[in-house]
């Protein structure tokens, strides 16, 4: 079955789980250029990325829209509950999603989706629940991994690296 949305949690996944607070209303988070690069690919594949994340924050909404990604939602009390309404809304089964989790926050949609994706430093009940645990930790490539491994699992990764040699012009 064909990967059709790869969602992502926000700390621990994009992020390296560190929230670092400044003075009055300051919050800055760490991502990763490769993470970046592999949501780009995915997008450019035809694979609709997507966030689920419990916090809210500024610095995830830049960052979303700075990689293209049109489906944020932040301060989701259920996250399966979001994931199932965004599927329904965008015509695609739960089994044609991928997702990348690394806390337990996360084990629900994880158990539900056809392609559970863990983090290297995911909680040991996450990495159980999923198909696939990345080599990197959560904000240090790991995303990139598992956008990779959604490519290949589409059968697209060749013809997209084809396409960085001149292959696709």
């Amino acid at each position: 079955m064909k990967i059709k949305l790869f969602g992502l949690d926000v700390d621990g996944v994009l992020t390296d789980g560190g929230i670092y607070y400044g003075d009055r209303r300051l919050e800055l988070k760490r991502f990763h250029a490769h993470d970046g690069m592999g949501i780009t690919l995915v997008r450019r594949a035809g694979v609709v990325p997507f966030i689920i994340t419990g916090r809210r924050g500024m610095a995830t909404l830049r960052r979303a829209r700075e990689l293209g990604i049109e489906e944020v939602h932040q301060g989701a009390d259920d996250k399966l509950a979001v994931l199932e309404a965004l599927a329904a809304r965008r015509g695609v089964a739960l089994d044609e999603v991928a997702y990348v989790a690394d806390d337990l926050g996360d084990l629900e949609v994880l158990q539900r989706v056809g392609f559970p994706i863990a983090v290297a430093n995911a909680r040991e009940e996450v990495k159980r629940a999923a198909r696939m645990v990345t080599t990197a930790p959560g904000g240090n490539g790991a995303v990139r991994e598992a956008c990779e491994w959604v490519l290949r699992e589409n059968n697209q990764w060749d013809a997209i690296v084809k396409s960085y040699c001149g292959g696709g012009r």
